[in-house]
């Protein structure tokens, strides 16, 4: 209430104070502005007198302006805005070389992941991937992104306790004025540490000094693919060919292996039509509609806009709903000062998916699991009308603002920046009995996260001649983070009537038994402070040279290493002014480079304080600080690792080199960038002697090393000014490769989980056994030289199993014959976006593609090893819905022996591993350009525009399952990749 009071406030004081004329400026024409901008130049529009460049905090356009900067890194938000798109990720995706955007899900909100240039760590867990995703700036305001430390106290950690909405899905493309992608250190190095991985930098629309109304909307059907659908009689003739091959009758009469479901094919809800998908799958109506309107006078001026949006997913009845309002301000009371301040606020409300798994996980208990959910669309309508009987409400409220003051005076200029990003999230839960068994349960969770920033910069332009220009910049920052949540959950409500807030009702130890009523609080903090100085110098504006120095401290660094200094040097050289000013055929001709250290904040705080004391103990398994009268009680943590002291700053070295060039009046245009970068120092738990009672050892001195080439090529083909048609087309690729080149402790090597970590192999390839058939015979099963036949971890292979190969020739398949193969990470990812025109109309044809990855398909390991997965109260054997629908390829497996002890179909071989390469038709768009007529009738329109367009036409690839991109961040496919729909869409821009 009290942002809108605020925005209410400041708009009544600037309509009241100035006068709004009828002039107007179309939205596509960018401005980018910053406080280290290249303050030689003036405002791009001399409409507005106000120089908000002064205050808009985005250094980029100093080295896009002195060519520092490549020019892949700009990304066109007008085409952006007219995708059907809920997430930064998703508007992202192959729009520029280098950014790497992983959509594991079409469930719309949640949490996605970006990697630009691959990632600095082995992905082993959330932590890992939060702390390789880059930084997003909006306006100056370096966003915070939920914290993964609330996954301590989780026992299953296949989502985040709480809301888990992806917190970048409140940006609207319509409010945006320019994106750009950021690699290298010559552009990241000045927002710091925490832009070690890459920086996303977002500058919404300014407001104009007359009167402008913008309207952006659209409305979309998203439906599903077509599936097809299994039942109990499928799922029988299936099982029945492996017990016809390996029983001596073929008899299915043992119900100790044969599960109930199947038993009695008179079963109607198993053996009866599959039609489950109707309840499940469907179309879903989606719309988005942001207007906004500006105004001022010399002096000052606001911009003030609302929007709505509703993202749907195709199944299960999800989907997301989005309600934004910004409003900024700029002010010049006095010539040499300006006042600027912004104030963004979204609200995000999720349904989410009914999963049997994630529920479970939820809940941290296991019912029986014997009998799976039926494929029958009457049996599975009421499991589903259970959930009406309780609720699962998750909202998110995220704002985000900055006041700030710049005085000029002159070339010397100072600008002082207060800003703050703030996001809290709600979810209260309440599963029936009849959903668990005669035991209901209820949660609540309450958690935010803050950063806020002060910034201070001073600049000042200095012209040694008229070839020679200097500017100097000192800044200094305090950043101060913190996050926290509190949640509680509780089992056996006396009824499924009350339903209560845990966390702040009086009456909860009356309702649920106190003994089963469990609460949590948590937070963790960490400041940083840095300081910097920044060079440019300028020579006939034909070589550039820069050079920043910064220091950085940080509160999750040991005492002995606070501090880390970091240099940057960059450079561009104009070889077209220099050696080719006469040659026509060539436009530009640009070299550009730079190097330089960056230290790697450290996002966790437990680091920093040395030995740490947890343990799991509870009711649950939970990781819990045990106390006694209540008191905590220090205990030895095994499992989280010994954490010593001397711990240093992890860091990055990074160097880029690349050129710019232009051919035929700049009809053609590409630009290259060789990139090297060396993540070094990193933290990793090493095994530790077994005495000692932990897991492992925290230490220094993980290094990976990334290399490749980011390559964008933009061509006028036909110059729709000199043709009756136009064509333009623009292709984007990254090639990456990244190495492990040391390990703490100079190891070569370490196993983790399933992953085995190299020296000298990428961190992102999978260890697997090598399969190369089947043992049809206990003949065909070799032995050693004393008649001994072949083993897997000791036990003896027979007829049926695998015929994995020995790789060390030691007549037994154990972890040291898997070798590591494939990759998760594509080798090869981009875009080609081509753009055709006649008269008015515009035709829009984009393609997304990822080359060189592989995915483990996880869920046709599952499906077939349905034996040992038969009837255990597991997480991992939890069968959901679409359990009865036929994905992948059956006919590529062989037929094991599923009761052999050797576990004849584990994920962890590369029967598994399929080529998930891909290129995607991904938005075919047709529009038409209707200002000319509309202006007759309106004659203050500026732009009037109408289009229709198919989003995720059809995909290419040889990949057996339902969509390659539908895998989690190790690679692997379990089949709870939701469709990514297909949207038939029609929208409309106007600007008056």
């Amino acid at each position: 209430m009290r942002i809108i009071a605020t925005i209410t406030f400041l708009g009544v004081l600037c309509s009241a104070t100035y006068s709004f004329g009828n002039t107007t400026v179309f939205a596509g024409a960018f401005q980018q502005q910053g406080a280290l901008a290249n303050t030689s130049s003036a405002k791009d529009t001399a409409k507005v007198t106000i120089d908000t460049s002064i205050v808009r905090m985005s250094p980029v356009k100093k080295a896009i302006a002195k060519r520092l900067e490549s020019k892949n890194s700009s990304v066109d938000p007008v085409k952006l805005s007219t995708f059907p798109a809920i997430s930064l990720q998703q508007y992202l995706k192959g729009q520029a070389a280098g950014l790497f955007s992983q959509e594991s899900t079409g469930e719309p909100g949640t949490v996605q992941n970006m990697f630009i240039h691959g990632t600095s760590q082995p992905l082993l867990s959330s932590r890992e991937v939060f702390a390789t995703q880059p930084l997003v700036v909006l306006d100056g305001v370096p966003l915070v992104s939920e914290h993964p430390f609330a996954e301590d106290i989780q026992q299953y950690k296949f989502n985040r306790i709480g809301p888990a909405t992806n917190v970048y899905a409140a940006f609207d493309m319509a409010n945006i004025q320019s994106v750009q992608v950021l690699s290298g250190l010559n552009a990241t190095a000045i927002y710091g540490p925490k832009a070690a991985n890459g920086a996303i930098v977002l500058i919404t629309n300014d407001p104009g000094n007359k009167r402008r109304v913008t309207f952006d909307g659209y409305t979309s059907l998203a439906a599903p693919q077509s599936v097809t659908t299994i039942n109990g009689r499928f799922e029988n003739d299936f099982r029945k060919q492996f017990y016809n091959k390996y029983t001596s009758n073929g008899s299915f009469s043992n119900d100790d292996v044969y599960p109930v479901f199947l038993s009695d094919s008179l079963n109607n809800a198993f053996y009866g039509p599959a039609n489950w998908s109707d309840r499940y799958y469907g179309s879903k109506l989606q719309y988005s509609v942001n207007a906004s309107i500006d105004g001022g006078n010399e002096r000052a001026n606001f911009r003030f806009s609302l929007g709505n949006t509703r993202s749907a997913g195709v199944g299960d009845d999800t989907k997301l709903d989005r309600y934004s309002a910004r409003f900024v301000i700029n002010m010049k009371p006095l010539t040499w000062f300006t006042f600027s301040a912004m104030v963004n606020a979204n609200q995000l409300l999720r349904d989410r998916n009914r999963n049997v798994r994630d529920r479970l996980a939820q809940v941290n208990y296991i019912p029986d699991l014997s009998n799976p959910l039926t494929p029958n669309i009457t049996k599975y309508s009421e499991y589903l009308d259970q959930f009406d009987r309780g609720f699962d409400n998750n909202k998110s409220n995220l704002y985000n603002g900055y006041a700030k003051f710049a005085a000029e005076f002159g070339k010397f200029k100072f600008v002082s920046t207060f800003a703050v990003d703030y996001n809290e999230g709600y979810r209260d839960i309440f599963y029936p009995r009849t959903l668990l068994q005669t035991n209901n349960y209820a949660s609540n969770y309450f958690g935010f996260n803050q950063r806020a920033t002060i910034d201070n910069v001073a600049t000042y332009d200095y012209d040694l001649n008229s070839d020679n220009s200097f500017n100097f910049a000192l800044g200094q920052t305090m950043q101060y983070d913190f996050y926290q949540y509190t949640y509680a959950y509780a089992y056996k409500g006396s009824n499924d009537f009350i339903k209560l807030n845990l966390l702040n009702n009086d009456l909860t130890p009356t309702v649920f038994r106190q003994q089963l009523v469990y609460k949590f609080l948590d937070k963790t903090r960490n400041n940083q402070f840095s300081v910097y100085g920044k060079a440019d110098y300028s020579y006939k504006t034909k070589i550039n040279l820069s050079l920043l120095l910064r220091a950085d401290a940080s509160s999750t660094q040991q005492p002995t290493s606070r501090w880390f200094y970091s240099p940057v040097v960059s450079a561009s050289w104009d070889l077209k002014k220099e050696f080719l000013q006469d040659e026509k055929g060539i436009t530009e001709f640009n070299l550009r480079g730079s190097a330089g250290r960056m230290g790697r904040f450290e996002n966790f705080d437990n680091y920093s304080q040395g030995p740490q004391y947890t343990a799991y103990i509870g009711f649950t398994g939970n990781l819990i600080t045990p106390g006694y009268n209540g008191l905590a009680v220090l205990t030895r943590p095994y499992t989280a690792g010994s954490t010593g002291y001397d711990l240093k700053w992890a860091y990055t070295d990074q160097a880029n080199l690349g050129f710019d060039l232009g051919f035929l009046n700049g009809r053609l245009n590409a630009s290259v960038d060789a990139y090297y970068r060396h993540d070094k120092n990193m933290l990793l738990s090493v095994p530790s002697a077994a005495e000692y009672g932990y897991t492992g050892v925290i230490k220094n001195g993980m290094a990976i090393r990334n290399t490749g080439i980011d390559l964008g090529v933009s061509a006028n083909i036909l110059a729709a000014d000199k043709n009756l048609f136009g064509w333009t087309s623009s292709l984007n690729a990254n090639f990456n490769k990244n190495q492990l080149t040391a390990l703490p402790g100079g190891l070569n090597q370490i196993v983790i989980g399933d992953k085995l970590l190299k020296v000298g192999q990428s961190v992102d390839s999978y260890w697997l056994l090598t399969n190369d058939g089947i043992y049809t015979t206990d003949a065909q099963v070799p032995a050693d030289g004393t008649g001994r036949k072949m083993t897997y971890n000791g036990i003896t292979l027979k007829s049926g199993d695998p015929r994995w190969r020995d790789l060390n020739g030691d007549n037994q398949i154990t972890d040291a014959d898997k070798t590591l193969k494939g990759n998760a990470l594509p080798k090869v990812s981009g875009g080609w976006n081509n753009n055709f025109t006649y008269k008015n109309w515009n035709l829009g044809v984009d393609f997304y593609y990822n080359l060189g990855r592989q995915v483990m398909n996880q869920q046709m390991a599952n499906r077939f090893d349905f034996i040992n997965r038969e009837g255990l109260n597991d997480i991992t054997s939890v069968r959901e819905v679409f359990y009865w629908e036929k994905r992948g390829d059956y006919s590529k497996y062989p037929l094991y022996n599923p009761a052999s002890s050797v576990v004849p179909y584990q994920v962890n071989q590369d029967l598994f591993m399929e080529n998930a390469s891909f290129v995607k038709l991904r938005t075919l768009q047709l529009g038409y350009d209707l200002t000319a007529i509309m202006k007759k009738k309106s004659p203050n329109l500026q732009k009037f525009y109408v289009y229709g367009s198919v989003n995720n036409v059809f995909t290419l690839t040889k990949y057996s399952g339902p969509d390659p991109e539908l895998v989690n961040y190790t690679g692997y496919d379990n089949g709870y990749g939701m469709q990514i729909p297909r949207v038939f869409m029609l929208g409309i821009k106007a600007d008056f």
